[in-house]
């Protein structure tokens, strides 16, 4: 990291804590002399306006190098979006064994022929769980659309703790409301994985199930706009939109991990799975326990970070206390430990008056409301593609045989003797069945999409975030418009659907996936950033329920259209980018589209 001297002047009655807390700090001697030395007279006798004092402090956060605070920063944060990616994907592969154990019994019957190729039984082999996959989507009542619900009950959660949470991050503080999303999440997985039996008061462990990851959402929600707004305020500009995007890159490790939880775990039980079936009971429940292994790494942090000195100022109205607040980061920035804090003895204290309450007078502008309209319609669009295509995924594990067995060739022969030839799929290892499919999760997680989350981070300050947002959306749509095309053909070919397949997720993370979080923490003012961002996160997940739930079902059935309505709707986010303007380079100020927050 690079050291530079801080040069920021403390307010005489925040001088004692402030040098307290640079002392223990045991900085290099002539850093420490430059913070102990500094003159308070230039902020404490009136020579600057308090505009002036607000416009000083933040420019040595604008200008500061970047540093282990910074580093702190982004890993509490990202740990947090590590959880939130695991815990959103993971249920992906859980369903499905939570279907073979609990309706099993009750859907799989009937025996596999006589004379299968490659088995060469000579009598009809009995269907059952241990050897058979259930068909939960054609037995269960509106099997696929429960499906659907299952998979986007986070998302509904998702939408209410984005505009809950961003709303509160905005009203009491980002330091009042961070790490209450983490102890949420924390106990909601304990409950999906401790109290959903097969019964719990009369509910089926699915609409347990629903109900716990309902609100388990509701937590994952309420990350996206905090994590978003704490990054961004405490950032530098010459590497906010890196820090943003490194946060965000931890979904990729998230989704990356949830695949070798589901290995790792499944290799441990094989024996025990291959005797019995409902062994993968204990496998999906460790696998979402696990979970709560980063938010519980990260909660502490989260609750103990202090408040971002922007909205110090800009919303309490204590310029005083955040410049010492300034002052402390930059020091704090100068020591090679990410897990150093301090604790916010002083209680910040209006001394200015600043802008309040005007939400619609702000966002009644034009040049501001449209803003909001870009972020929130470009994550919107971003998402119906994005989640539709991710949480049904069995075309692709097909397409690379991980999916279970192929189809063989049998003859059977009716009641009046007539032969007939058709395709089925012949007994399988339950157990390897099961396997297969997390080994090609994990696949399809390195086939562009923990890459394009890390390329975002090394090029988002060099290429701008509307660049890439424009890049991305396009290659995305022309990706899909060739698939949908060539449906018939390409969805047969390996090598061409999944070189296809690949440039489009690498372009969602290294594009609008990535850039539709950065730029809405960074082009709303202090008092409305968490609410901006948190209506733009939850427009995205309105965007996701409509991809699972309302595209989802009818996938298979109508791939060609889905595909094609996918890429119109990515189209439409292209040109929604124009609305939101380029964050690279400008200081959030700058971004907020207003002079000065402090009222005369």
């Amino acid at each position: 990291m690079s050291c530079s001297k801080p040069n920021v002047s403390v307010p005489e009655n925040n001088r004692d804590s402030t040098f307290t807390f640079v002392q223990n700090q045991k900085l290099p001697p002539d850093i420490t002399s430059d913070i102990l030395n500094s003159n308070p007279a230039e902020t404490a006798t009136g020579k600057q306006t308090e505009s002036e004092k607000r416009a000083a402090a933040f420019a040595h956060l604008d200008d500061a190098a970047l540093g282990w605070f910074h580093l702190r920063a982004i890993i509490v944060a990202g740990v947090g979006f590590f959880a939130d990616a695991y815990d959103i994907f993971v249920i992906g592969q859980a369903l499905p064994m939570i279907y073979q154990v609990y309706y099993g019994p009750q859907y799989i019957s009937g025996y596999y022929p006589a004379n299968m190729p490659g088995l060469n039984n000579s009598m009809p082999i009995l269907k059952t769980p241990q050897n058979t996959k259930v068909d939960f989507a054609g037995h269960f009542p509106n099997g696929v659309h429960m499906d659907a619900w299952l998979k986007a009950s986070t998302n509904w959660g998702n939408l209410i703790g984005q505009i809950g949470f961003g709303y509160l991050g905005d009203l009491l503080g980002r330091k009042k409301m961070y790490g209450v999303e983490l102890i949420i999440m924390i106990v909601c997985t304990i409950g999906s994985v401790l109290f959903t039996g097969s019964m719990v008061n009369g509910l089926s462990i699915l609409d347990a199930l629903a109900i716990w990851r309902f609100f388990l959402g509701i937590g994952i929600g309420g990350d996206y706009p905090m994590s978003a707004t704490i990054t961004s305020e405490f950032a530098n500009v010459k590497y906010r939109g890196m820090m943003l995007s490194a946060v965000f890159a931890m979904q990729g490790i998230g989704i990356m991990v949830g695949g070798l939880v589901y290995i790792a775990t499944l290799a441990a039980m094989q024996s025990r799975i291959q005797a019995d079936y409902t062994v993968l009971d204990h496998v999906w429940r460790v696998a979402v326990g696990f979970g709560i292994v980063p938010a519980l790494g990260a909660v502490y942090f989260r609750l103990t970070i202090p408040e971002t000195p922007r909205f110090t100022v800009d919303v309490l109205g204590d310029i005083e206390k955040a410049t010492s607040d300034v002052q402390k980061v930059l020091a704090m920035n100068e020591v090679t430990n990410v897990a150093s804090g301090w604790t916010q003895e002083e209680a910040a204290v209006a001394k200015v008056n600043v802008k309040q309450n005007d939400f619609l007078n702000y966002f009644g502008k034009w040049e501001n409301l449209k803003t909001l309209i870009g972020t929130a319609y470009c994550w919107f669009a971003l998402d119906v593609a994005w989640y539709g295509l991710a949480l049904n995924q069995s075309l692709v594990l097909n397409l690379i045989n991980f999916n279970g067995p192929s189809k063989i060739e049998v003859t059977t022969t009716t009641a009046n003797g007539t032969a007939l030839l058709s395709k089925i799929v012949p007994p399988a290892d339950i157990w390897n069945l099961f396997y297969q499919v997390a080994v090609g999760n994990l696949i399809v997680a390195f086939c562009g999409t923990v890459p394009g989350y890390w390329f975002c981070v090394a090029f988002v300050e060099t290429l701008g975030r509307k660049p890439i947002q424009y890049f991305g959306f396009l290659v995305i749509t022309i990706c899909l418009i060739v698939l949908a095309a060539d449906w018939e053909s390409l969805s047969t070919q390996q090598v061409p659907f999944l070189a296809i397949f690949t440039v489009a997720q690498f372009f969602f993370q290294f594009g609008p996936n990535t850039t539709t979080f950065i730029i809405p923490g960074e082009v709303f003012p202090t008092r409305f950033r968490s609410t901006g961002h948190g209506l733009s996160a939850a427009a995205g997940k309105a965007g996701a329920i409509i991809g699972i739930q309302a595209v989802g079902p009818y996938f298979t059935a109508n791939s060609q259209s889905v595909l094609y309505a996918f890429a119109a709707i990515m189209f439409t986010g292209l040109v929604a980018t124009c609305l939101v303007p380029e964050p690279m380079g400008k200081t959030l100020e700058e971004l907020s589209n207003e002079d000065d927050v402090i009222l005369a």
